[in-house]
């Protein structure tokens, strides 16, 4: 079963409008497939582009740490002794804002990983297209390599906006002005919203979407990430698109989000006359659950495909009809795993989390470990939570985490 559905989007005027009817209609279309139901959805089509996925050049925040112990009061006590625990034992405080930790795969490995998915279980050329957070090392690197030189510089940008922040995928930066436009987009970032000019993102969204090979991506529009809650953020996410929505040229339908999240979306976009493109959101060692189909034959086609004829057709990868909650956590267990064929500084996990030391200089955890290693009472808990992924423990959650219902309603009202 195939999902088709029309809008209509192309922006005429570079004056900001209030809402999808001040844009001149133009037919457009997207459709959304599934693999395990479609075997032969790639039929037609010559190329599988993966969009958003992660590297180990990705800073992933560890503030979730401090909202667990608001969510889960019973956690409050055991996250309070440990943070003592800490400062009695190496002089630190615990600073879950400066601390981050990196996903396992070096830029190599995740661009073989994406592009085998593609080549070996669709039988298409592979494009991809990797964005990490603030960051555009991965493909600046990957460049240098034969291989993947013509792997466009893209990256997922944070967007501080009122009281939450959105993540754009900013695709196809071109590569010698990669570097400058990395520099302004961090810029931004960090600069705060209470002192910001008022029409400085609006001014740069226009500036990028100035350059025809850039594709800029609402990514997971509908997650209230920043956990302002969901009726505010969705108040948000209208004023973005009311403002800046002629600049964004698709919004995401996200391979780690759920399934209802994602229909949601596909109402949104066809409320503001947006087509929806896939994003995976790749963090750990499975290749991305949705990839994009087209026959273009380059990233700058597929583009043009995108902005220009507005057409995107997206797969769903078998893997994202495992159950979510199971997904989640196999992607949590990459995280903390070791992986002893990596190359060095990949390989073990305290060697991808990071914190500032006494002095405030980020260090490793294995740089800060008081006795060389982790904690015995850390190695326990992760041990507990390793034990989560091993077979029989893993099959059980499975099953009961089992959404084949949900799934089943969400493709009877395709």
């Amino acid at each position: 079963m195939k999902l088709h559905y029309w809008c209509s989007h192309v922006p005429v005027t570079k004056a900001p409008h209030t809402g999808p009817v001040a844009w001149e209609k133009t037919m457009s279309q997207s459709s959304v497939s599934y693999l395990w139901r479609e075997p032969e959805a790639v039929k037609g089509f010559t190329t599988g582009v993966s969009l958003h996925s992660h590297t180990n050049q990705s800073k992933e925040t560890l503030d979730f740490i401090s909202e667990l112990s608001k969510d889960w009061s019973v956690l409050q006590p055991v996250i309070r002794w440990a943070e003592r625990r800490c400062k009695r034992f190496t002089g630190i405080d615990p600073d879950y804002a400066r601390s981050y930790w990196t996903p396992p795969l070096t830029p190599s490995l995740a661009f073989d990983l994406e592009r085998r998915q593609i080549e070996e279980k669709l039988q298409l050329t592979g494009l991809v297209s990797i964005t990490d957070h603030d960051d555009i090392q991965a493909p600046m690197l990957l460049r240098t390599v034969a291989v993947s030189r013509h792997i466009p510089v893209s990256v997922e940008w944070t967007v501080p906006f009122g009281a939450t922040a959105f993540h754009l995928g900013i695709h196809n930066l071109p590569s010698a002005q990669g570097t400058a436009w990395m520099e302004r987009l961090a810029a931004f970032t960090a600069m705060p919203v209470e002192t910001r000019p008022l029409k400085l993102l609006t001014e740069m969204l226009a500036e990028l979407d100035e350059l025809p090979g850039v594709l800029i991506v609402f990514n997971h529009p509908l997650w209230d990430l920043y956990r302002v809650g969901r009726e505010k953020h969705d108040v948000l996410v209208k004023e973005f698109l009311a403002v800046n929505g002629q600049y964004v040229h698709a919004l995401e339908l996200n391979g780690l989000r759920d399934w209802k999240e994602n229909r949601d979306t596909m109402t949104l976009a066809g409320k503001w006359n947006q087509i929806v493109i896939s994003g995976g959101d790749r963090h750990g060692i499975e290749p991305n659950a949705n990839v994009n189909l087209t026959r273009a034959t380059s990233f700058n086609e597929f583009v043009y495909e995108v902005r220009r004829e507005r057409v995107s057709h997206v797969l769903f990868m078998p893997q994202y009809a495992e159950p979510w909650k199971h997904r989640i956590l196999q992607s949590t267990l990459a995280a903390i795993r070791n992986y002893p064929d990596f190359p060095e500084g990949s390989r073990m996990w305290d060697e991808r989390v990071f914190h500032p030391d006494a002095d405030g200089v980020t260090q490793p955890l294995t740089q800060l470990w008081s006795e060389g290693h982790a904690p015995v009472i850390c190695q326990a808990v992760l041990t507990v939570v390793r034990m989560m992924g091993a077979g029989p423990v893993s099959s059980g959650l499975k099953l009961a985490w089992n959404n084949r219902g949900e799934i089943r309603a969400a493709l009877a009202g395709d």
